[in-house]
């Protein structure tokens, strides 16, 4: 069931409506398990049995480690085999084959013949989603950071809470659990905001990242057909894509979850308005980076042990995290790219804003951001490329052919492209691009309700197509 779909459009109101009929938490939750499960199922049926099994293993792997009188040998094997069960159950779904054909590849090079089976499954959606928020929480309970959650219905609300079931936020046990712990009350004000969040999120996909991927396609389909120009305005308006089309799902599924009295964590905090490599990725997919920086990063020393050691962490995670994303080469050679890019903050020991920071780019600064954005901009064509080669032939001919834009045909994708970057500038200090300043007085409330209604004409007049959003797919 996609977020800009009908039946969202009539899903979300029901849950809504249902939700807060029930009075008793429990209830709550164990509708929003229900209500979880028939949202899957809406893409395919047969994969909820791999949820299942990755709650009630982790489930069950909680209590077991955090059992009075559990030795620590016991506790080990527990943790140990829980980790193994869900990532074996991601490795043969999301990784077998590519092993497979790479390491039967390999063996060619040296003339060795060998044809390993494989099994082409279709790829589970969310199951790197899920998976990461299981392994985290039994982390977290082995660790003895937080205790065991000793409810069943509680905890599998946790790992397949709807709007962050399929493409996040990545939520830590310590976060989500405990509000599904508590009771929850209605709060009118969060809720508005969570409609503005919706609202913003639905014309970023539908307005923003589906007409760029209209050019976009066009152009990957035969780019050798196409000016080096055309090339360069390609890979510019995937960089908005891509970023419009993933915060987008966020902000919706942050927005969904404040219907229902939740507070999920923010994943995008205006990345393309960063100034250094580090910060963009402060501010990009945040709750992966920091999933990544609490279990692995961390673990390995961090930036505790001197410089070298730290670049080696970089690397590292930089590795896992274009593996992460895909099956693919070109999802690795991605990440090894950003790693490269921040080596030299890591050796001279730059320094640069958090996450947390307000952004006030002094003109000093407009180099930094233009070039921060032109880096990352080419990382995305080796990540929108299928194959290495394609990547390397993109590159190429956007360096040989003519600049010539006889050939343009996105002025619609650039337009609104400039208009949502323009907004999210604007008020980019603020928790959502629609919330207005003037929005609490009750003399510019027709301003208000104009600038939604031209939202929403705006969807309707140039949304062109429904697309699945492209983290689906990861």
């Amino acid at each position: 069931m996609l977020f800009n779909s009908i039946e969202y459009l009539l899903f979300l109101p029901l849950t809504f409506l249902v939700y807060w009929s029930i009075k008793r938490r429990s209830i709550q939750n164990l509708f929003i398990v229900a209500a979880s499960y028939f949202f899957y199922a809406c893409w395919d049926w047969h994969f909820l049995s791999l949820i299942v099994i990755t709650t009630l293993s982790s489930y069950a792997a909680g209590c077991a480690m955090d059992r009075p009188g559990a030795g620590r040998q016991m506790r080990f094997a527990v943790f140990l085999a829980s980790i193994a069960l869900n990532l074996f159950i991601l490795g043969v779904f999301k990784y077998y084959d590519f092993f497979s054909r790479s390491f039967s590849s390999l063996l060619a090079l040296f003339g060795i013949s060998a044809d390993y089976p494989t099994l082409n499954i279709i790829l589970p959606v969310g199951i790197s989603f899920y998976t990461f928020q299981a392994v985290g929480y039994t982390i977290d309970v082995y660790r003895r950071q937080m205790a065991a959650c000793r409810s069943l219905v509680d905890f599998s609300a946790f790992i397949c809470f709807f709007p962050q079931l399929v493409a996040g936020p990545i939520e830590p046990a310590s976060h989500l659990l405990p509000q599904l712990r508590h009771s929850r009350s209605f709060d009118y004000h969060n809720a508005v905001t969570g409609m503005r969040l919706i609202l913003w999120g639905l014309f970023k996909k539908m307005v923003v990242a589906d007409n760029c991927a209209i050019t976009v396609d066009m152009v990957w389909s035969d780019y050798t057909g196409y000016s080096s120009g055309m090339l360069f305005v390609a890979s510019l308006l995937f960089t908005v894509q891509i970023y419009c089309d993933f915060s987008a799902y966020s902000e919706i599924a942050v927005g969904s979850a404040k219907l229902l009295g939740i507070e999920l964590l923010d994943n995008f905090k205006t990345p393309y308005f960063s100034t250094s490599i580090p910060e963009f990725w402060r501010r990009w997919h945040i709750t992966l980076m920091n999933w990544f920086q609490t279990y692995i990063y961390i673990p390995l020393g961090g930036s505790r042990m001197g410089r070298f050691v730290t670049l080696r962490n970089v690397f590292i995670v930089f590795l896992f995290s274009g593996l992460w994303h895909g099956a693919n080469f070109t999802f690795i050679v991605w990440g090894l790219f950003h790693a490269l890019l921040s080596a030299p903050y890591v050796l001279l020991g730059i320094r640069s804003r958090r996450a947390s920071e307000a952004i006030a780019v002094t003109w000093k600064q407009v180099p930094s951001l233009v070039l921060t954005f032109m880096l990352v901009s080419l990382g995305w064509i080796i990540f929108r490329a299928p194959d290495l080669q394609s990547a390397a032939g993109y590159f190429s001919h956007m360096l040989t052919s003519g600049i010539a834009f006889a050939d343009f045909s996105g002025i619609k994708a650039l337009g609104v492209s400039i208009l949502c970057l323009a907004v999210e500038w604007i008020q980019r200090n603020r928790a959502c691009p629609l919330d207005f300043g003037f929005s609490s007085r009750p003399a510019f409330s027709w301003a208000r309700a104009a600038a939604y209604y031209v939202i929403l004409l705006l969807i309707v007049a140039l949304s062109v197509r429904q697309d699945s959003f492209i983290y689906f797919q990861f």
